[in-house]
Formats: structure tokens, sequence, C-alpha cells
């Protein structure tokens, strides 16, 4: 026999050659192969005696959020069962942190006071493991990962006056097991799901951005003092809480100020947004936090090419119906839209309008760069389809803004003749109301047509119309002149003497001199009119609309009969909402004050009013003067209280409308003096 071997024979022999452990012989026999002798403690479920207390580092430049610690304050004080709260926006809006410093602020109020990130069931339940061995500590290394995580759910479920704040949670149904076990608790939760996923679940506090000074006081306790350039970065960034603290700490550390940051983040948007600065997370920066959730939108393409097409449009203001047309399929459009809104990644307001941070549309133009110029192109697609029948009221202008915003993410040498035709309607839409704004876009339209000798003609010629337009809107009618008589002279090339668009361009060339020259504007007016009865017939809309010109600078143009003749035929002609038939209704009103038919010219001009509204808006130029004329009509029949209640709106229109032209502050001045005298 060798060493250490042994051997044994006979009924329930025993034999060991070294170290054995117990050893029982017999016909009923429970071997314990090792024990443990736990303390009692070890088994209760009774109150936590000792703090436990886990929160995130996460509060040390907490700014303003005053409203919304307030109602976290109301609905953890309300008495009675469970109380089960989430705080729901998009992606760096600042969730954790408010929920992190709230928690904290209540620390003395709970016990324990519990952190856990659930983005998934596995961080769930690791993170109700981790809370069991604090609960447990004595069976730390005793009991595995899935016993703590049921010890910790049934001290819960056992116990009140705690605090369980959930970040971060993706799916509701991944924590409603655990709040249907522990009905006496308080959960706070973070989230970037919609409302949608909480009904029934949690009451919804809605986070939104920062106020600007807000933004400014948190940039200013990271970087450590004040900086040039500041508000702008702050606006640039939307006031985005986690976007602010990013470009902080960035510029704290790597020396630069904030206007070298907005430079960066105009040359480089993507990149910017995916740094840190050192010893920071890589993970919660507002690109990454974003693709995360792009990441789970892939199961839906179409949302992911709603969200590249709009993050070229204006932020705000976004009608649903410009994404009619994307696909063939409305339903498809509509679930899109509902999973970008259930991650927060745009608001929907209603059935009418969307908007979305602009932060997220950076991130969103920049994310795939192989796919912007086609992700652009489909923008611009969408945006031509979308455009009205008209270039001014209301509508049009939010058209031309997204049309404008499109623009400007736009390099000029990347400019097509498509992008141009969409630039000059965009110019006239603004041309009223917004003239910087309507020069600028017909300027770049111009700069592309002098670049491109190869323009198609109608592109040449919407440009030299839309200029011509802007220059007689600013009163530019040496200018507008030449150019109308340049655009004609192409016109009449391109289509020859008798075309439709021929007339429409001398048409528009009478309009430029009747501000110039009226008599030459007469005589051009009566010269046209007779040539477009020989070439277009008398019924042809083209002839009405130079036919009301020629009355307009026709002497006996305020002759009432006359006018309310021509005012019927332009309604029957060119319609009844036409802009022509609009024009013969304040041929009609004036031809009513000459005649001193008060009555009659206030029931005129309160349908102007009406009609200017509904197709210019209230603060459109054209639709302020006539809305002064009303009231000062009102005035003058002895309806001073309607006029006195009219007047404070029509004086702040007026000044957001002619701001400080000589014309506006006229205005101004002559309705201040007929508010105080109708005060007296």
């Amino acid at each position: 026999m060798s060493a250490g071997s042994a051997d044994a024979s006979g009924e329930r022999a025993v034999a060991a050659g070294r170290d054995i452990g117990n050893v029982s012989t017999g016909d009923f026999v429970t071997q314990i192969a090792r024990a443990t002798v736990l303390p009692a403690e070890a088994f209760g479920s009774g109150p936590c005696d000792s703090k436990v207390l886990h929160l995130p580092d996460r509060t040390a430049q907490f700014v303003g959020r005053e409203r919304e610690l307030r109602l976290l304050d109301e609905a953890f004080d309300a008495p009675g069962g469970v109380v089960v709260h989430a705080v729901h926006g998009l992606g760096g809006i600042g969730k954790s942190t408010l929920a992190a410093h709230w928690a904290a602020g209540r620390a003395a109020d709970y016990n324990p006071v519990w952190w856990i990130t659930a983005e998934s069931p596995a961080e769930l339940d690791a993170g109700l493991a981790a809370l069991g061995r604090a609960l447990r500590p004595a069976l730390v290394g005793v009991l595995a990962e899935e016993a703590f995580r049921e010890c910790a759910i049934q001290w819960l479920s056992s116990n009140d006056g705690w605090l369980l704040v959930l970040d971060n949670v993706s799916d509701a149904a991944d924590i409603e097991p655990l709040l249907a076990r522990a009905p006496d608790g308080r959960f706070l939760i973070t989230t970037r799901r919609g409302a949608a996923s909480w009904r029934r679940i949690a009451a919804l506090l809605d986070l939104d951005v920062l106020r600007p000074a807000e933004a400014v006081e948190l940039f200013t306790s990271i970087y450590g003092e004040p900086a040039e350039g500041l508000e702008e970065l702050c606006a640039e960034l939307g006031c985005l809480p986690l976007a602010v603290d990013q470009a902080a700490a960035y510029c704290r550390e790597a020396g630069v100020t904030p206007r070298t940051y907005l430079d960066l983040l105009a040359r480089h948007p993507y990149d910017i947004h995916a740094l840190t600065a050192e010893g920071g997370d890589a993970q919660r920066t507002v690109a990454r936090v974003w693709q995360v959730t792009l990441e789970r939108l892939a199961d839906t393409p179409l949302a992911v090419v709603i969200l590249g097409v709009i993050s070229w449009w204006a932020s705000e203001g976004i009608p649903r119906s410009y994404l009619d047309g994307i696909t063939d399929n409305p339903l498809q459009v509509t679930e899109g839209l509902r999973r970008l809104a259930a991650y927060s990644m745009i608001r929907l307001h209603g059935d009418a309008t969307i908007s979305v941070h602009r932060l997220v549309q950076a991130v969103a133009r920049a994310s795939h760069p192989e796919l912007t110029d086609e992700l652009r192109d489909a923008s611009a697609r969408v945006l031509y389809a979308a455009r009205g029948g008209g270039v001014w009221g209301d509508a049009a202008r939010q058209w031309a803004t997204h049309v404008e915003a499109l623009v400007s993410g736009t390099p000029a040498e990347s400019d097509t003749e498509d992008l141009t035709v969409l630039l000059l309607e965009a110019a006239v839409c603004l041309a009223r109301a917004q003239p910087k704004r309507s020069e600028a876009l017909c300027a770049r339209a111009v700069s592309f047509v002098g670049r491109n000798p190869g323009t198609r003609g109608e592109v040449v010629l919407q440009s030299l119309q839309a200029a011509a337009t802007v220059c007689t809107t600013q009163g530019d009618l040496v200018r507008a002149r030449r150019l109308t008589e340049e655009h004609l002279a192409l016109a009449e090339r391109e289509f020859g003497d008798d075309h439709p668009y021929a007339f429409a361009a001398r048409s528009l060339l009478i309009t430029t001199w009747r501000g110039l020259d009226r008599a030459v504007a007469k005589s051009l007016a009566s010269e046209t009119l007779e040539h477009a009865v020989r070439a277009l017939g008398h019924e042809h809309t083209m002839t009405a609309r130079i036919r009301m010109q020629s009355d307009e600078l026709t002497a006996g143009a305020r002759d009432l009969a006359a006018v309310k003749a021509r005012l019927a035929e332009a309604t029957r002609t060119l319609g009844a909402d036409s802009t022509y038939a609009a024009a013969y209704r304040i041929q009609y009103f004036l031809a009513l004050m000459t005649a001193k038919d008060y009555e009659g010219a206030l029931v005129q001009v309160e349908k102007l009013v009406d009609w200017n509204r509904s197709a210019l808006g209230g603060v459109d130029p054209f639709t302020v003067r006539l809305r002064c004329q009303h009231v000062q009509l009102l005035v003058h029949v002895g309806e001073r209280e309607w006029a006195r209640t009219l007047l404070p709106e029509l004086i702040s229109d007026c000044r957001e409308s002619m701001g400080d032209t000589p014309e506006g502050k006229a205005y101004i001045v002559a309705l201040a003096e007929l508010m105080d005298a109708i005060s007296e």
C-alpha cells in the first residue's frame, strides 16, 4: 500500500488515507459539508437602524429649478401609500441632476435613500442587490447576487419611510414588478420616455431647459469667471444643462473663451458635442447621450429619416403637414413622430406643429457626415413640396423661416438651382415683414446666378423678380426699376411678348414706376392693358390684374359707382379671396371715404382688416395701416370706447411691425395722441 492510501472492508466501513471531514454511516444520514453560523439580525426585516445613503455626486453645480423642486416636495409630502413620480425630458436636460439634488436635500427625511441606474433590467437587478448588501452587510460573501436582490425587495415591501431613485428608466415595464411588490415606499424616476409610457404608473414632471440667466450661472460656476460671449454661447447651446456643463468644463481645461468654443462648434459640431474634459464621463456627452437614443430608434427607420430632415429647419413651429409627402404611407409618418416624441427627441404640439431642440438638430445633422448631402437635399425637396400658393401671410413667412434655416446650414458653394428657387420664394415671402432677412436671401440667390452663367432661364427670371420686389418693398425704386426692366427684357426673350409671364413682368414694372413717376406708370398701364386685352382676352386674370393697376392710376378711380362695379367684376373674375379683389375693396373703401359715407366705410374697413389679418397676418405693415384707419374711423363716428379697447394692442403691433422707421414713429405718435384724446 503506498503512502497516503487507505483501504477498508466490511459493512459501513470507512477508510481515509489523509484528512477526512465529517463521516456518518447508517441508514438515515443528513450530510452538511460546511456550516456557517449567521447572526440573528441577518434574518430581520425591521426598520433600518443605521443611515443608508447612496447618491451620485451631481449637485455641485446645480442651479435654478425652484418650481420643479417645489413640485417634487409637494408630491412626496403627500400622505398614504406609494408615491411614484417620474421626471421626464430630453437626454441632457438635467433630469438626473435634479433628482440627485432633491434627494440629497431630503436625506434626513428618508432611510434608506438609494440611487439605482435602471436603464436596463440587468442594471436594476444589480442596483437592488447592492441595496441588499447595504441593508444586510453581515451576509456579504455568503449570499449570491440574486439572493441579495430578493432580500432588498422583501425589505422594501415590509417597510416604509424609504426613497428609491430609479435613474434613466428606458421602459416602464422593467420596473412594474418592483412597484407592485413595494406598496408603501417613495419612488423617484428619471426617464426620457414620454407621458404615454407612464400612464397609470407615475405622475409626470416635464423638465425643460434652463432659463438664460440660469445657464449663464451654471457656466460661470464651472468656468470660474464671467467671460465675453457667454450669453451667446448659452443661447447657441439652447440652455441645455449637459451642453452648458460640457462646454464650461472644456473651456476651462483648454483655456479657451466662450467665443472660441462657439467658433469650434460652428466648424466641428459633432466632434465638439462628443468631447469631455479629462476625467469626465465619456458616456455623458451630448453626442453620446443622443446617439444611444438614435440606436434604439433604429427599428423605425423613418423616425431617423424624419429627424434628419427636420434637423435642417427652424427648431420651432414645424407644421406636421410638411411631412405628409415624405412617404406614401401616412401611418409610417405618424409612427415615426410618435417614437421620436416617446424618446423626447421632439415635441408634438397637438396635431399642428413639431419642435426640436437646436442641439438635437446639430447632432443629427453632423452624426452621419456621409449622409449630409442626401439629408439636406431631402429636406429641401420636402420644403419645396410644402410651399403654399401665396407669398404673404403668417403661413408663408413660417415656411420662409424654415427655408432660411436650411440655407444658413448650407455653405454657399453647395447651392444648387433648386435650392436657389427656394431662396427666391422665401425672399419674396419675407419681403413685406422682414426686409433685411429677405434682402440677405435674395442677395445669395443673385450671387449664385452670377457665379453660374449656365443657370436655366426661369431661375434667372425669378431671381430678378425677387430682387425687384425686395427693392420695391424697401423703397429703393431706382434699383427696382432697373431690375424690372432687365426682368421684362429677359421674359420677352424667353417667352415672347404675348406670354402671361411677360405681362406679369410689365405689371411689376408698372408698380415700380408708380412710386417714381405716376404719369409714366399711368401711360405704361394703359398701353399694357390694351396689349393684354388683344393678346390674352378681357377675362384673363393677368388682364384683370393690369386693369386694376390702370384703375388705381386713373384720376376718377374713387368714383363710387365705378369702383363698386370694378370690385364686382374683380370678385367674379379673380375670386373673392384674391389679392386683386382685396385691392379693389381698398379702392371702394377710399371711395366711400371720399363720398363721406363713413358708416359704409366702417363696414368695409372692418372687412379689409379681417381679410388682411387672415391673408397677411396681424402685424404685417399693410394690415397695421388698415387697423390704424379703422381706429381713426371709429373715433370719427363716435365709437370711442371700441377704439379705446383696440388701441393698446395696435400700438404694440405697430412697434413690432414698423419699428424705428420714420413711418412707424409717426404712426405710434399719432396713435398715442389719439389714445390720450379719447381717454380724457
